[in-house]
Formats: structure tokens, C-alpha cells, sequence
């Protein structure tokens, strides 16, 4: 027996939950509730800022339910044997840059946008879907570089664009590719978390961004639908869910309510009469409810000051920002550094080249005076022999002009002929002698060009050190371093409901489910807070509807097809209308449906 309740009170349920960004698994116990189930989640991914997300599921029936906290996990008509949930967005904030504190909140709800973007959930014009997918190839892969770009073909496997926007143009993966690239390359210097913080700037512009969609039915039994937002209740018609032509906001609302299948709302204005619609099934007025009491809670905690805990979060998200903006500084430093120092490396590479290249030359000219000296010795070597053998014959000449005096003793004519012959001998010893003078000034010319030469040769190597010296002795360059919060009125708010009768399972059609929005003070601050805000909000975003407005031209003359939505957004454009000044101009028009 002990046993057996042992057993019992150790019992678990395996649960999976899949994020976008990872899957967990738990061995949960099998009484716990759907709270504790969160928190588990939470402390797992590092998330403080819960009260954006939720599980969601499927349950046996097929329906998709989000996880109650207050009830046990088990008693939720979850499928046991393969008990899966989403962790995602349950509600979304008014302004990304001002609500999310944490870089992991900021991250979930950029890869659950990413997604609704690129599964077409919803629609974005196509000029916009290139401005996006350029900060998501800048968050995912950082910097540009040009030859990964070209030679890798990385985006080649990668969704960057909706399919409905490539079936619309007749333009090749890589003219798509290159447009991208034009902004993406304007993106260097940017971090992951801040080139997602700009996809979710850009993207929440999007008429369809962070609204939940219901199908509902008016008095006169008209298809609408019911959008739910972080700013209140929206009613669509059944072919736009861009354009909204009746908004409620959350400050003009004093209590939802439904009744079986029909669902109330009633405005605080008492002249105002109450918007009634109806849904197909019991258990969407559920989750209707659900959303806008959620929505609701959020918009007046964004309106009361900051709690100490979401202070601390801030000052801690600051102090981390601050870090890591000094951690990439420095990083740009060691980078500038680098580069710097592979450029000096580059410049003394080429100051080598150089003196190698003038040591050649000089070598060259070194071995071209050596050979004009070794030249002109050989021809110094040639005169002198020439200048003895012209010596040898005048020795001879002289022995044969003795010769001939001694022969012209003997007689007269001899002598007379001796005279003669010594005449023209004494002629031809002249000429001899002048030629042997003339060979032996050139002799001694070629001598002193000898002499010079090797002078020359002397000073050319004692240059060439002297450079060499100089050239090593200097020292090498050193690289160059661079070095909301809003007070608002307390809102009273009261949630009634009839309880319902969880004995035997049934649901009383006649029992009520209702949620009270009361004020204890004027609500026109809020309204002109609000509106203030978005005019704010509008103003940053000029420059980058200039760019949208440039590709939006660029790329129409291509266009082949477009879709409904495609046909409202450009009517839009033309009458100058965006998303805020949509909903503004709803308000005025708010009983349209009534």
C-alpha cells in the first residue's frame, strides 16, 4: 500500500515545448499547474519579461488553446501521450523599441515575425520585405563581405522573401540577391540585437503586426472580423483585414462580455450604443476574452510607473548594452589595429621589393664596370705588345741602317747608295718613330682609362655598402594606432463572471462572462497620450519610407501579378494614409457597423 502510493505521488507526464529558437523537454509532475509549467520555460530560456508569452497547444478535439496558469496542466484536455506545446507571443507590445527591455524577448519575437512574415501570415509590401531581409542576413550573418557574397552563394538555401512577393515580379533569385545586397552592405558596423531591433521597427509599421484574428457576425448577419490589439478592438471586413472601419480603444471600452455565442461590448460613453457580434463556437469567446484581458492589463501597466522590478531590468539591460558597446569598440580597435598593421606590412613589403629590386640594378651596374675594366685591360694588353714589337723593329732598322753605314765605307757609289738608303732609312725610322710614339701615347691613354675605370668600380662598391649600411641601420616603421513612462489615472477594473458548472463538464448557455474597464478620472489624457505617441513615432520613420518609396519605383516596372492586399496597400499609399492615420480616421467612422 505504501508502495502504491509512492508510485503514485513520484507519477510524471513528459512534456516537449518548441520555441522558435530551441526545444525543451520536462518530466513534469503530474499535479502541477499550468503556472508552474511557465515559469519552468521562463527560467530556462533566461526570460523575465513572461507576460508577453504563453503555451500554446492543441487539444484533442483539434482546437488551438492556450495553457491556463491557474489549472492543472493535466485537467486541460491536453493530449497526454504526445503532449507538445508552442512557446510564443500571446500579446504584443505598442512600441518595440520602448518595451522590450531583454535582448532574449527582443530575439523570440523577432524569429516569430520573421515567420509570420515569410509564411505570408502577414502581409508586407514587397519594397518592405527587401528592407527586412537585409537586417535579417545582418543579424544572422554579420558584416558584409563581399567574396563570401559572391563566391559561396550563403543565401542560396536561405527564405529572405515572402513567395508572394517573387511570384509577383518576374525578376531571378539574383536580381532579388542584389537589391538585398544594396542595403545589407548599408548595414556594416551593426550588431545582431541591433539589426533586429530595426527588423521589428520597420516591421510593426505592418497593418497586420501583433493582431489577432477572429471570424465574427454583426446584428444584420455580415462577415467581419474581430482584431485584437495591444491598443484595443478593431472590426475588419471580411475582404480587408488591413483597413479597419471601426476601432474601440482600450480607453473608450468599459466591459466585455459574452453570452453563449454573442459577445458585448460596451463603450464608456453612455451615449454610445453597444457593439454586438457573434461568433461560431463557444469556446473563440473564450479566447476572445482571454486576449482582451490580457491586451488590456498590458496597456495600463505601460501607463502606471515602471514596477522596481522592471527598473532593475532596464538598468540591467543598460548595463549589459554598455558592455557590449564597449566590448565592440574595442573590437573595432583590435580590428582597425590589424588592419592597420597588415597595411604597414603591406608598405614595408613593398619598400623590401623596392631595395631588392635597386640592389639588382646595383649588383647589375657593378658587373657591367667590371666588365668595361677587364675590357679595357685587354686592350692595354694589346697596345703594349704592339708598342714592343714596333720596338723590335726599330731595333732592327737601326742594325740594318749600321749595316749599311758600315757597307757604304767600302766604296763611294756604295757610299752614295749607303747615303740614299740611309735617307730612306732615316725617313722610314722616322715614320717608325713617330708611329711607336703614337702607340706608346696611346698605350699610356688606355692606362690611365684602366686606372679610372677601377677608380669608378672602387667608389660603385663603396656606394653600394654605404647603401646597404644605410638600409639596415634604419628603423622600421611603426604601425599607426587608432585609437513611457506615462502616469495615467488608476483604472478600476472590475471582472465579473457566472460561474460555471465544472461538476459535470456542461456549459449553461445562460450564464454570462463579462470584464469591467472603468475609470476614476478623465480619460481624454490617455487618448491624447496616445495619440501624441504615435505622431512621435511617425516622425522617425521618414527616412526609411523615403528608402521604401525608392525600391517601391525601382522594381513596379517588373511587377506581373498583385494580390488583393497589394491593391489596398497601394490605395493606401496614394491617399497618403498609414497605419496610425487608418486607425485614427476608424475613430471617427466607429459606429460604421453598428
Amino acid at each position: 500500500m505504501l508502495s502504491a502510493f509512492r508510485k503514485k505521488k513520484i507519477k510524471s507526464l513528459p512534456i516537449r515545448v518548441c520555441s522558435l529558437d530551441s526545444n525543451l523537454e520536462f518530466n513534469l509532475d503530474y499535479n502541477a499547474t499550468g503556472l508552474e509549467l511557465y515559469d519552468q520555460c521562463c527560467r530556462a530560456l533566461g526570460l523575465r519579461e513572461e507576460w508577453y508569452f504563453g503555451l500554446q497547444y492543441e487539444d484533442t478535439k483539434g482546437n488551438i488553446c492556450w495553457l491556463k496558469k491557474e489549472k492543472r496542466v493535466v485537467d486541460q484536455n491536453i493530449n497526454k501521450e504526445n503532449c507538445v506545446f508552442m512557446f510564443i507571443a500571446k500579446f504584443f507590445p505598442e512600441n518595440v523599441q520602448d518595451d522590450l527591455i531583454q535582448e532574449i524577448t527582443q530575439h523570440l519575437f523577432f524569429l516569430q515575425i520573421k515567420q509570420a512574415i515569410l509564411t505570408m501570415e502577414y502581409y508586407c509590401p514587397p519594397e518592405a520585405s527587401v528592407l527586412l531581409a537585409s537586417y535579417y542576413v545582418q543579424a544572422k550573418y554579420g558584416d558584409y563581405d563581399d567574396s563570401l557574397w559572391n563566391k559561396t552563394g550563403m543565401l542560396s538555401s536561405e527564405d529572405l522573401l515572402p513567395q508572394r512577393v517573387i511570384d509577383q515580379y518576374s525578376m531571378t533569385p539574383q536580381m532579388w540577391f542584389e537589391r538585398i545586397k544594396t542595403w545589407y552592405a548599408d548595414h556594416k558596423g551593426m550588431s545582431r540585437d541591433e539589426a533586429e531591433m530595426e527588423y521589428l521597427k520597420i516591421a510593426q509599421d505592418l497593418d497586420m503586426f501583433g493582431v489577432n484574428y477572429f471570424p465574427i457576425a454583426n446584428k444584420k448577419h455580415s462577415d467581419l472580423w474581430l482584431g485584437i490589439t495591444s491598443l484595443g478592438l478593431n472590426i475588419y471586413e471580411r475582404e480587408n483585414k488591413l483597413t479597419p472601419k471601426t476601432v474601440f480603444q482600450w480607453s473608450e471600452i468599459k466591459n466585455v462580455s459574452f453570452d453563449d455565442k454573442k459577445f458585448t461590448i460596451k463603450p464608456i460613453d453612455k451615449g454610445s450604443p453597444n457593439f454586438v457580434f457573434f461568433s461560431t463556437r463557444l469556446r473563440m469567446n473564450e479566447l476572445i476574452l482571454d486576449l482582451c484581458i490580457g491586451n488590456h492589463e498590458l496597456f495600463m501597466r505601460r501607463r502606471k510607473p515602471d514596477t522596481m522590478e522592471i527598473q532593475q531590468m532596464k538598468a540591467q539591460a543598460k548595463e549589459e548594452k554598455q558592455r557590449r558597446q564597449i566590448e565592440r569598440n574595442k573590437l573595432a580597435r583590435e580590428k582597425q589595429m590589424r588592419e592597420q598593421a597588415e597595411r604597414d606590412k603591406a608598405v614595408l613589403e613593398a619598400r623590401l621589393h623596392q631595395l631588392q629590386e635597386e640592389m639588382r640594378n646595383a649588383n647589375a651596374a657593378l658587373k657591367r664596370s667590371e666588365e668595361a675594366a677587364e675590357l679595357l685591360e685587354q686592350k692595354n694588353h694589346l697596345a703594349e705588345e704592339e708598342a714592343m714589337l714596333l720596338s723590335r723593329k726599330a731595333m732592327e732598322v737601326e742594325q740594318e741602317i749600321l749595316k749599311l753605314k758600315n757597307y757604304a765605307l767600302k766604296t763611294e757609289e756604295e757610299k752614295l747608295q749607303f747615303e740614299r738608303k740611309s735617307r730612306e732609312a732615316e725617313t722610314l725610322t722616322a715614320r717608325l718613330v713617330e708611329e711607336s710614339q703614337k702607340r706608346a701615347s696611346e698605350a699610356d691613354r688606355l692606362k690611365t682609362e684602366l686606372i679610372n675605370a677601377r677608380l669608378a668600380e672602387r667608389e660603385a662598391k663603396t656606394k653600394l655598402f654605404s647603401f646597404l649600411s644605410a638600409t639596415i641601420a634604419s628603423p622600421e616603421p611603426t604601425p599607426v594606432t587608432v585609437a513611457h513612462i506615462v502616469s495615467s489615472p488608476e483604472r478600476v477594473l472590475t471582472a465579473s463572471t457566472n460561474s460555471l458548472n465544472e461538476s459535470n463538464g456542461a456549459q449553461n448557455t445562460e450564464e454570462c462572462y463579462s470584464y469591467d474597464f472603468v475609470e476614476n478620472n478623465d480619460i481624454n489624457e490617455i487618448s491624447l497620450e496616445i495619440e501624441r505617441e504615435r505622431t512621435e513615432y511617425l516622425a522617425k520613420f521618414k527616412q526609411v519610407q523615403s528608402q521604401l518609396k525608392d525600391l517601391r519605383s525601382e522594381i513596379e516596372m517588373l511587377k506581373i501579378s498583385e494580390s488583393e492586399f497589394d491593391r489596398i496597400n497601394n490605395e493606401q499609399l496614394k491617399l497618403g494614409e498609414n497605419k496610425y492615420s487608418t486607425l485614427k480616421k476608424a475613430l471617427k467612422q466607429k459606429f460604421f457597423f453598428l
